[in-house]
């Protein structure tokens, strides 16, 4: 092991940094859990009342309003929209399935 390879394990600054970075991180994946239940339920309720899987006026303006937010918040508007929509792609296919079965 190197000498910067022990001071890196070492650092006390950056061991809170990666403390914090692993606690948003967790909570990143329990929203999104959270978020993919309910639009599991979606996916069910749509396919229950035959509406197709995907809502593109919906998606249009989601991912402006969290454009928005993300340009409020000091985000990178484009990074925002491509993790969005990567997340309704998914849900999108969440949705299908829910109405193949």
């Amino acid at each position: 092991m190197s000498n910067s390879d022990e001071n890196r394990d070492t650092d006390p600054q950056l061991a809170k940094f990666r403390r914090s970075i692993d606690n948003i991180d967790a909570a990143l994946i329990h929203m999104l859990a959270e978020r993919f239940q309910i639009t599991q339920a979606v996916g069910e309720y749509k396919a229950k009342v035959t509406l197709p899987p995907a809502d593109p006026d919906r998606e249009a303006r989601q991912i402006a309003r969290l454009r928005k937010l993300a340009e409020e918040a000091q985000l990178d508007p484009e990074f925002s929209e491509k993790f969005l929509r990567f997340i309704i792609k998914e849900v999108i296919r969440h949705h299908e399935k829910a109405r193949e079965q």
